[in-house]
């Protein structure tokens, strides 16, 4: 089998790397050539996906075509599809939780539990839902925001026109939610077939500082009824979207035992970088397995506690290539370089996993490896 990965990122390259045991060939499309993924294979298109040889090149390699992140155009996707290769998740859910708008009035449609929102169309809006929802707020871009890019947390009048102005250099249009008083932010990894089988990862903790996640916590140190109810709620979500391979759904747990929904992610997510070591089928694997209908695998962990943590940039400049040489010296520690060529503040540059039988266990390991590299969390 060839799958088509549109994206040469981090996720595609991990994708690459389970493909490979799995004797998958993948095809990456991507904009510019020596992307990380594309390192790894020996079928890349380069070239926008808007450029219509590029797309039947593309799609003409594949058996199946499916994405690393949701920034493609929906109307691209069907256009592959109309070139004659399916496309998972298909094109009609990525147009739905694509625009973050639209995923919100999915999910309550389907009698989901989300944060207050509404679109806004200017700075007065924002203000008119300052007056319903009360301050702080969390402005946001539609489209195309992650790991902070497209957010803007809202403490008073004053804050609205900069972010304003901020966020609409994107072109995206944007909406406005209510701040949550969550006491710990979840994420669940859920992973579904075309014909509606489904397997669910272990209920993690996420640390987000400035929008970014630094930690991860599998599985999460909360209350069973608190982790079936993100469970039952992260399995719900994907069926209103009728998803179709790994969706990262990513929570908030409130002090009364409530579960909201934040957002979805149709793809491999950071927080479930954890499985690669630390469960009997990695999230990566389980997409593959996902989109080409084949078997789901188990989702059980290998040991007790799994702690990651991101290694983010701290600087501006080329990579320094002997960053994680020190770390390697460090029993237990499972390192994970992302082979970008240049470091930016806050970008994800790699990460770092350890087992333990607790989470502290886990979590001293994963900390004092990355504490070794040359850009520690």
């Amino acid at each position: 089998m060839r799958v088509g990965i549109f994206g040469g990122g981090q996720l595609a390259q991990m994708l690459v790397q389970a493909a490979i045991s799995l004797g998958i060939e993948i095809v990456i499309c991507e904009r510019v050539p020596d992307s990380p993924a594309a390192r790894y294979t020996q079928y890349t298109v380069v070239g926008p996906g808007e450029d219509e040889a590029v797309l039947a090149a593309f799609a003409r390699q594949c058996d199946v075509v499916t994405l690393e992140n949701e920034f493609i155009d929906a109307r691209l996707l069907r256009r592959v599809e109309e070139l004659g290769t399916p496309v998972w998740p298909s094109p009609a859910t990525v147009a739905v939780v694509q625009d973050k708008l639209s995923q919100k009035e999915r999910l309550v449609a389907a009698g989901l539990a989300v944060p207050p929102f509404r679109a806004v169309d200017g700075p007065d809006d924002v203000l008119a839902a300052a007056q319903a929802f009360g301050w702080p707020l969390v402005l946001k871009t539609r489209r195309n925001g992650y790991d902070g890019y497209g957010n803007a947390t809202l403490r008073g009048p004053a804050d609205v026109v900069p972010a304003w102005e901020r966020l609409t250099r994107s072109g995206s249009p944007l909406l406005v939610e209510a701040w949550v008083p969550f006491t710990r932010e979840l994420a669940v990894m859920v992973a579904r077939r075309r014909d509606g089988t489904t397997t669910v990862y272990p209920v993690v903790e996420t640390v987000q500082q400035n929008h970014i996640c630094h930690v991860v916590y599998a599985p999460a140190a909360i209350a069973p009824d608190t982790a079936i109810t993100a469970t039952e709620l992260a399995v719900a979500a994907i069926q209103a979207v009728d998803g179709v391979g790994i969706f990262g759904v990513e929570l908030f747990a409130l002090a009364d035992g409530h579960v909201l929904i934040n957002e979805l992610a149709p793809r491999p997510h950071n927080s479930g970088h954890y499985t690669i070591e630390a469960c009997v089928t990695s999230q990566f694997e389980q997409h593959l397995r996902a989109v080409l209908g084949w078997p789901l695998g188990a989702t059980t962990m290998r040991a007790p506690a799994a702690v990651m943590v991101n290694l983010l940039g701290q600087r501006n400049g080329p990579i320094n290539t002997d960053a994680i040489v020190a770390a390697l010296d460090v029993p237990g520690a499972h390192m994970h370089f992302y082979g970008k060529r240049d470091e930016r503040v806050g970008r994800k540059m790699g990460h770092i996993t350890a087992l333990g039988a607790t989470l502290r266990d886990a979590e001293a390991i994963a900390r004092r490896a990355a504490g070794l590299v040359a850009m520690p969390v």
